[in-house]
């Protein structure tokens, strides 16, 4: 699980460092983007999604494995309508960041930056879940791989759109938000098409809406002990 997590680090790395090529404008702009919205989406989608491995573990603990699948679409529905307002909080990041004292400069590639990387920030919120889904069943190989190729595709795709296309720093946000989404995708169809998820990937919606309440009860208190 180490291993997974540093591969999805190092697509934030990757992407700073092809951003630092260009110039130091951009640079100063995506560090500032990337800790505002770090604490203002990321890690709350991170703390919130903390609820769902409680759900998972408990449910597969008492053999309920059908809750699995249950839980996570729960936990994916909840997770989403929560991008949608903080995705409106970043349209004005602009603002936000001239308010606090940043710099006009600054702050318009931030809000450049900010805009571009809402399409990652809703991939972000169902890999959460996701990863709480496969952790729960010790499936690490699954994610592990579909880090690995999506780091390798984000390397070169990051890479062309950066110096090929030269649109500037929203190339690198454009380029992340993809590499997410292609994670995504693998897992979904891994989970769809995999036996090792035959047991746990069903979901019935009656249940889904009757457990949204459990689950918004628990993300609560993880996201408050979170930050």
């Amino acid at each position: 699980m180490v291993a997974v997590t540093v591969l999805q680090y190092l697509l934030q790395v990757v992407s700073m460092v092809m951003v630092g090529h260009l110039d130091e404008l951009s640079l100063f702009g995506v560090s500032v983007t990337t800790s505002f919205t770090s604490v203002t989406g990321f890690s709350l989608l991170f703390g919130m999604a903390g609820a769902l491995e409680t759900l998972c573990e408990q449910a597969y603990g008492a053999e309920q494995y059908q809750k699995l699948g249950t839980y996570t679409c729960t936990a994916i529905v909840s997770l989403i309508l929560v991008c949608l307002s903080i995705s409106v909080l970043w349209i004005f990041t602009d603002k936000l960041l001239i308010l606090i004292g940043q710099d006009p400069s600054i702050s318009k590639v931030a809000k450049k930056y900010s805009i571009w990387l809402i399409p990652n920030f809703f991939s972000y919120a169902v890999l959460q879940a996701l990863i709480r889904y496969f952790q729960t069943q010790s499936l690490i190989l699954p994610m592990f791989f579909s880090s690995f190729v999506t780091l390798c595709f984000h390397i070169s795709f990051c890479w062309d759109l950066v110096f090929k296309v030269e649109l500037g720093c929203v190339c690198s946000a454009l380029a992340i938000s993809l590499s997410y989404w292609l994670n995504v995708i693998m897992l979904g169809l891994y989970m769809k098409y995999s036996s090792q998820c035959a047991k746990t990937r069903s979901v019935i919606l009656k249940d889904a809406l009757v457990s949204m309440r459990e689950f918004l009860s628990f993300r609560c208190s993880f996201c408050s002990n979170d930050l």
